[in-house]
C-alpha cells in the first residue's frame, strides 16, 4: 500500500463514512412504482386491521404473517387468500420472518411486551416498522426503539392514529396559537367496557393448547404457567405482558393529552391510585379477580405548569346495582386560562355556548395512519411521519410512570384525601366520579373499603430517571429471559 498523508487519510476516512451513510440511508428505497412489502406480526386482534389496512392500499403488498398461534395463521391465511386471491408466507418465528429479503417493513400487532424487541431486531434486519401502542412494555425499552431507528435509519411509525387526524391536530394547533390563553390541565379518560375490564374470573392453570408455542408467546417475559385469560387478550390485565387500561386504550389519550402541553416529553413528577374493583361471580371474595392492573385509575402528572390528569373507569356502560347506566367516557379535554376546549369547541368561562375553533394546523392530516407510514417508507423522511416513534415512546412512558407510581404505593383507607386532590378541581372531580361510578355500577363503597394511593415520584425528563427513588427507576427496565433480551446497545 502506498504511503498516504493524514489529510488524505482523514479526506478518505469522511468519504467513507458519508458513503456509508447515504447507502444505510436509501437501503430498500422503493421507486413510485414499485410495491411496498409488508408483513403483518400478530395478526389475532388488531393485527386484522393491519391486514386490511394494509392489503387495500395501492402500492402496498401484504406478503407474510407471523403468529404464535398455528390456528389462527392458518385460518388468516386462508381468508386472506380468498379475499385477495393471493397467498402470504407464514411464519411462527419473527426471527424466521425478518430474514427473508422479500420484506420491506413489518407491522407489529403483538401483545405489549414484544412491541419494543420485534421493533429493534426489525431495524437492525433493515426492516421499516409500523408498531402498535404502547411502542414498548417499559420506558428503557422506547428509548431503546428510538435509537435502533435512529442508528440503522429506519422509518417507524407509532399506533397513536389520532396524531393523523385533521379534528385532533387543529385542537392541538388551536391550544399552541395562545389565542385562549395557557394551558392548565390537559384531561384524558379512557373508560370504556368488555374485554375483561369488569371481571375476568379466574382460569385454571393447565397446558397450554398444542397450536399455540408458549415459549415464543412469552418471549421477554419471564416463564410461568399457562392459564387461559393470557391468551389471547385478557394479557392486558397482568403486568408482566400488559400495561392496564392507561397502556391499552389509554396511550391514544395520553398521547392526545401530552401533545397538547407545548414542549411535553415527559413529567417532572408523577402520583397514580385506585384499584381493581369487580363485580364477582364465581363464588370468590366480592370486588377481586385473577387479573393485576387497576380498572379504575387516576393519574397525575405535572409538566412544570400544565398538569396532566388522566381517568380510568373500567365498570362503565352496564346497568348497575342501583339500577343506573354510566356512560364510558374515551376522550380528551383541555382547560386554559381563558375557557374550556371540547369536543372540538370552545367554551369560554362561565359560558355553556360553544364557539368555533381557530383552524390553524400547519400540517396537513388525511386521517389514514397506515398511509401516512408509506409515504414516510416512500421519502425516507422521518418529518413525514405523523407520530414517530420518539413521540411514541413519550407516551407510552407517561403511561408506565403512572403504573410505577401505583404499584409502588400500598393500601390506604377509602375516605383518605391525598393532597393532590386539591391541585385543580378537575382531578378532585374524577376522583369523586371514579368513587361514585364504582358505588353505583359494582355495589364497591369506597369509603367503607380501602385503594391503592402512589408516591408522588420526581422525574428528571431530560435523564428519563427519578430523583431520589431507586426503586422506581429499577421499574423503568425488567429481568429478560434469554434468548429474548432488549439489548442495552442496539
Amino acid at each position: 500500500m502506498a504511503n498516504i498523508t493524514r489529510r488524505q487519510f482523514v479526506k478518505r476516512s469522511i468519504a467513507a463514512e458519508v458513503g456509508l451513510a447515504w447507502a444505510a440511508s436509501t437501503a430498500g428505497v422503493l421507486g413510485a412504482n414499485d410495491d411496498i412489502r409488508v408483513a403483518v406480526v400478530g395478526i389475532n386482534g388488531r393485527g386484522g386491521s393491519h391486514i386490511s389496512g394494509f392489503g387495500e392500499m395501492k402500492g402496498v403488498r401484504v406478503v407474510a404473517f407471523c403468529d404464535v398461534d398455528q390456528k389462527v395463521l392458518a385460518g388468516r391465511a386462508q381468508a386472506f387468500e380468498k379475499k385477495y386471491s393471493k397467498k402470504v408466507e407464514t411464519y411462527t418465528d419473527i426471527r424466521k420472518l425478518l430474514e427473508s429479503k422479500e420484506i420491506d417493513a413489518i407491522s407489529i400487532a403483538t401483545p405489549n411486551h414484544w412491541h419494543s424487541l420485534g421493533t429493534i431486531w426489525a431495524c437492525q434486519a433493515g426492516k421499516d416498522v409500523y408498531v402498535e401502542k404502547p411502542s414498548s412494555h417499559n420506558a428503557f425499552e422506547g428509548k431503546k426503539c428510538v435509537e435502533a431507528a435512529r442508528k440503522y435509519r429506519r422509518i417507524v411509525q407509532h399506533g397513536t392514529q389520532s396524531r393523523s387526524s385533521r379534528d385532533w391536530g387543529n385542537q392541538i394547533a388551536a391550544i399552541a396559537s395562545g389565542k385562549y390563553g395557557k394551558l392548565l390541565v390537559s384531561k384524558a379518560a379512557a373508560s370504556k367496557n368488555g374485554s375483561g375490564r369488569w371481571s375476568i374470573g379466574f382460569k385454571p392453570v393447565q397446558d397450554p393448547p398444542p397450536h399455540l408455542d408458549y415459549n415464543l408467546w412469552l418471549g421477554p417475559a419471564a416463564q410461568q404457567p399457562f392459564h387461559e385469560n393470557l391468551v389471547h387478550y385478557n394479557w392486558h390485565w397482568f403486568w408482566d405482558f400488559g400495561n392496564g387500561e392507561i397502556g391499552n386504550q389509554g396511550v391514544h389519550q395520553m398521547d392526545i393529552a401530552r401533545w397538547a402541553i407545548p414542549g411535553a416529553t415527559l413529567p417532572k413528577s408523577v402520583i397514580s391510585m385506585g384499584g381493581r374493583w369487580v363485580n364477582s361471580t364465581e363464588g370468590h371474595p366480592p370486588f377481586t379477580d385473577q387479573a393485576q392492573t387497576p380498572n379504575c385509575q387516576l393519574t397525575i402528572m405535572d409538566f412544570g405548569g400544565p398538569l396532566l390528569v388522566f381517568e380510568v373507569i373500567g365498570v362503565v356502560d352496564r346497568v348497575g346495582v342501583d339500577g343506573k347506566k354510566y356512560p364510558p367516557n374515551v376522550g380528551n379535554e383541555f382547560y386554559l386560562e381563558a375557557g374550556l376546549i371540547r369536543g372540538g369547541k370552545f367554551y369560554p368561562k362561565g359560558s355553556d355556548k360553544p364557539e368555533e375553533l381557530v383552524k390553524a394546523d400547519p400540517k396537513e392530516r388525511t386521517g389514514n395512519h397506515f398511509e401516512n407510514f408509506i409515504q414516510a417508507v416512500r421519502s425516507r423522511k422521518i418529518e413525514d411521519l405523523n407520530a414517530d416513534i420518539a413521540e411514541g415512546h413519550f407516551s407510552s412512558a407517561c403511561c408506565q410512570l403512572g403504573n410505577i407510581s401505583y404499584r409502588l404505593g400500598g393500601q390506604v383507607a377509602g375516605k383518605t384525601r391525598p393532597d393532590i386532590l386539591g391541585k385543580h378541581e378537575e382531578i378532585g372531580r374524577s376522583w369523586d366520579k371514579i368513587a361514585e361510578t364504582a358505588k353505583g355500577s359494582i355495589g364497591f363503597d369506597l369509603t367503607q373499603g380501602t385503594f391503592q394511593l402512589g408516591p408522588l415520584l420526581k422525574f428528571d425528563p431530560r435523564a428519563e430517571k427519578f430523583e431520589g427513588s431507586s426503586e422506581a427507576n429499577r421499574m423503568l427496565n425488567r429481568d429478560y429471559r434469554a434468548p429474548f433480551i432488549v439489548p442495552k446497545s442496539v
